[in-house]
């Protein structure tokens, strides 16, 4: 992705110097990575972590927190991208785009839904309409999950602020009244829809980011695509614990999870993304 020497985003909140380090807080097994995947790129349901987790305290090499700086201006960088994006899109609409904040944190934070450990990975809280990551999932991608590349990070970062969107057009209301009107079976396919629709609003981005400021590589859409593949829940559940459980399903399959990304880049148009009205759902 073309990102140096362009705009950085001014709404990050750097907080990776005082994210609670040393505290125990509800995430999932930090050395079972791959289980808790299938909770990163979406939104992290922070109610399906049900293990505490002793965080580590171990500070960064000096070559490791230049590694995570550089991180971290890549983060802003796409943050800025999906502002330009998604202020056009909306004025299109009628309609004025209120910008997410994006905090980074390391190891754990407080957030208005809750406190998250590193292990939820990153997430989106409507609460406090902010982006939350922990730069260190970045390796975890690369080394758990062999995904390469610099764009499967901007791919995770426009499906979260692809909630962010939900949450101002009125879909993320929606979803929690549901929650209390439905079996947990009937959510979880509730849930998948919202977060396909994510992946669908990270596919738009990146096409209308493409035209507007020619960010993409040769290879970079191949990358988004093998993340969204490796991160499907079918292959988690089978690599986790060697069996699908498709009831327990919260973000879809890796299929589903391509074809909604794809077609949000192909196509470029918001009203193709009525992911809960879909046939093949």
């Amino acid at each position: 992705m073309r990102w140096r020497g362009r705009r950085e985003s001014g709404n990050v909140s750097d907080r990776r110097g005082f994210s609670g380090r040393g505290i125990a807080v509800g995430g999932g097994l930090i050395g079972a990575v791959i289980y808790v995947i299938n909770l990163l790129v979406g939104g992290g349901d922070l109610s399906q972590i049900t293990q505490q987790v002793s965080l580590n305290n171990r500070e960064l090499t000096p070559q490791e927190q230049a590694a995570d700086d550089e991180r971290a201006k890549f983060v802003k960088v796409v943050l800025a991208e999906t502002e330009d994006v998604w202020h056009a899109l909306f004025r299109e609409q009628g309609k004025e785009y209120a910008e997410p904040t994006l905090v980074l944190f390391r190891d754990a934070v407080e957030s208005a839904c809750g406190n998250a450990s590193a292990a939820v990975g990153p997430f989106y809280c409507p609460g406090d309409q902010q982006v939350y990551i922990d730069l260190s999932f970045y390796a975890d991608l690369q080394q758990k999950l062999n995904v390469e590349g610099d764009f499967p990070m901007a791919y995770v970062i426009a499906h979260e602020v692809g909630h962010h969107v939900q949450n101002l057009l009125g879909i993320s209301e929606k979803m929690d009244q549901l929650r209390q009107q439905v079996s947990e079976r009937e959510y979880n396919r509730y849930s998948v829809m919202l977060e396909l629709q994510a992946d669908f609003y990270a596919g738009v981005w990146a096409h209308h980011a493409h035209q507007m400021d020619t960010i993409l590589e040769q290879g970079d859409i191949e990358e988004a695509l093998n993340a969204a593949n490796a991160i499907g829940d079918d292959r988690l559940q089978k690599q986790s614990q060697g069996y699908i459980v498709p009831d327990a399903f919260t973000h879809g399959t890796s299929a589903q999870r391509v074809y909604w990304f794809k077609k949000g880049f192909d196509s470029g148009d918001l009203k193709q993304g009525d992911t809960f009205n879909a046939e093949n759902l």
